[in-house]
């Protein structure tokens, strides 16, 4: 067979790469070859093999040089593995990503990549499934750097980090709490504590039913409760959903949408008076040292209020636009679940306000690109890729960055109606 039969189509590419793959050894001998003639043809074959000698033990022994040879050596082995990983899946050698590190965690390894402008990550994101099948692994993912778009990790999982029995909600036992400092909601893929930083942020919530939106609402509204300088206003579509935390609400609202505008009327007076005040005081927003707490509404099946058209679902879109728009300096917070934000259900120029975005399972990757924003899905973000049996495993988006995917802690029927009565109680003492 001919060097061009076993190499492919280009023989010089293959020793290039050869050699490239093994540079330490490549290096190693040319330097051996030429010095060993040099020396040779100036001293004779004796010196030479002692000076020889003796600049190996000298390389050997310096500790800086032995390190980086080391190193290089288990680079080399790196990238000559994942070489082969890189081009089964398509991705040509010389565009290939260079792997310059690697790591184990508890439920598999994360390679440090070094991209190439052929081979960025969101051309690695687009090749997760096939990255999974050619390592043998449960999932692969690709974690992109914001402050260098040359660096990137690909994460490859064992199993799933997220399955599992879902972990308790830590603040049961909270006889009160400070929404200021945000809330344990779950942790994500690394074992990491995520927090919902409300206070600015408006939260959409979105995902097929079962997938445990109602779940991560609870824990809001929990949060929300038992904090006494928290204002608590209910809207909710299905009428028992929220029922639970009634005592603790300053308004709670059912399905009526005439009663939920009017409620949002009454908001936007009270968001008008916030104004008023932090203008006198020379405030620019609602914030901790203000004196003043968060204003909290939550707003369960969304859709229920806003799809259709007509006159009254017109108010109730206009009147919500208005708080989301501008309450955040006041401190109003909304956070609103629904299945399917598109929209003819929720008016883009409601949705694109919301900063922060929590899809949970969706059934296609149009409806998770709806809730978490166009595109993401294909950079590896799809909410249609968890698992149905993950219940509260989803995507959360903050502002500012890239989707986390995590998983809601928990919070049963028998804690939950515990905490209602713990915010009941804590209000009406007025403490």
């Amino acid at each position: 067979m001919s060097a061009t039969g076993r190499t492919g189509r280009d023989p010089v590419g293959w020793l290039v790469k050869v050699a490239w793959g093994r540079r330490l050894e490549t290096g190693l001998t040319f330097a051996t070859v030429v010095a060993r003639v040099g020396l040779v043809g100036s001293f004779g074959a004796n010196i030479a093999r002692i000076v020889m000698m003796v600049c190996g033990l000298v390389v050997v022994a310096h500790r800086p040089v032995r390190d980086w040879m080391i190193g290089l050596r288990r680079r080399e082995r790196l990238e000559r593995h994942y070489a082969k990983v890189f081009e089964a899946v398509g991705i040509d050698h010389f565009g290939a990503p260079s792997v310059v590190g690697q790591h184990s965690t508890p439920t598999g390894i994360v390679l440090d990549l070094e991209l190439t402008p052929t081979c960025t990550a969101r051309d690695l994101a687009s090749k997760t499934e096939p990255l999974a099948a050619a390592l043998d692994a449960a999932t692969v993912r690709v974690r992109g750097d914001s402050t260098a778009a040359r660096r990137a990790q690909l994460v490859v999982a064992n199993q799933d980090p997220l399955a599992g029995s879902p972990i308790p909600w830590p603040w049961i036992g909270m006889g009160r709490t400070n929404l200021w400092g945000g809330l344990p909601l779950g942790h994500d893929e690394d074992d990491g504590l995520v927090i919902l930083q409300l206070s600015g942020h408006h939260v959409l919530l979105g995902g097929e039913p079962g997938a445990g939106k109602s779940n991560a609402l609870s824990l809001v509204v929990a949060a929300a409760a038992l904090d006494p300088d928290v204002e608590l206003w209910c809207f909710d579509g299905k009428l028992v959903e929220l029922a639970t935390w009634r005592a603790s609400a300053r308004r709670f609202v059912g399905a009526d949408v005439d009663d939920a505008t009017k409620a949002l009327r009454e908001l936007r007076t009270v968001m008008e008076d916030r104004y008023t005040d932090i203008l006198d005081r020379g405030l620019r927003q609602v914030n901790r040292e203000s004196g003043l707490g968060l204003i909290i509404v939550v707003i369960d099946e969304l859709a229920l209020y806003t799809q259709g058209k007509g006159r009254v679902r017109d108010e109730f879109c206009d009147a919500l636009r208005d708080i989301v728009a501008r309450g955040r300096a006041a401190g109003i917070v909304v956070v609103a679940a629904t299945q399917k934000p598109s929209s003819d259900i929720v008016p883009t120029s409601i949705r694109d306000l919301f900063g922060c975005r929590l899809a949970m399972r969706c059934s296609t990757r149009d409806a998770s690109d709806t809730i978490l924003g166009g595109g993401q899905s294909t950079l590896g973000y799809s909410a249609s890729d968890i698992d149905p049996a993950n219940r509260g495993v989803g995507y959360l988006l903050a502002e500012g960055t890239t989707p986390r995917r995590m998983r809601c802690f928990v919070l049963d029927d028998h804690p939950l109606h515990t905490l209602a009565k713990r915010a009941a109680a804590l209000r009406a003492s007025g403490s």
